[in-house]
């Protein structure tokens, strides 16, 4: 499984957080695994896993730089698609040094036009621009 399969799938399983308590999270983790057809390799199931876990840890401070870095929006009125992928996105910019800022970018408008609605690419696509600039 490539990179941008991984991101996907660490999206699908990240989105689960919205409606789950963190204690719950370990019991998603493990379904969304089992009833997944897509992931067959262990490294993949660990990497998913991990980065979830990783991601998951730093949601209060990336929904503070995502509240500090929008207009007329905050966290709580964002749609959860949208959340789901800017929280991957600023993490991979501020925490992941392997990561190009404009592959975060780049990947994270991928997945808003494939799962959110017609405008939330350029959305997510501002929210990031103003983001890379501070994790300079």
């Amino acid at each position: 499984m490539g990179r941008h399969e991984q991101r996907e799938q660490v999206f699908k399983l990240l989105f689960r957080v919205e409606f789950n308590t963190p204690e719950d999270m370990p019991e998603q983790i493990k379904l969304f695994m089992e009833d997944n057809e897509e992931i067959t390799y262990r490294k993949d199931v660990d990497y998913i896993s991990e980065r979830v876990a990783m991601i998951q840890e730093k949601i209060p401070e990336l929904d503070k730089l995502l509240d500090d870095n929008t207009e007329g929006w905050d966290t709580a009125r964002m749609g959860k698609v949208e959340l789901t992928i800017l929280r991957l996105a600023a993490y991979e910019i501020i925490y992941d040094d392997e990561i190009p800022g404009s592959v975060a970018i780049n990947e994270a408008v991928e997945i808003a036009k494939k799962y959110g609605q017609e405008t939330s690419g350029g959305f997510v696509n501002a929210i990031l621009g103003k983001i890379i600039k501070l994790a300079k």
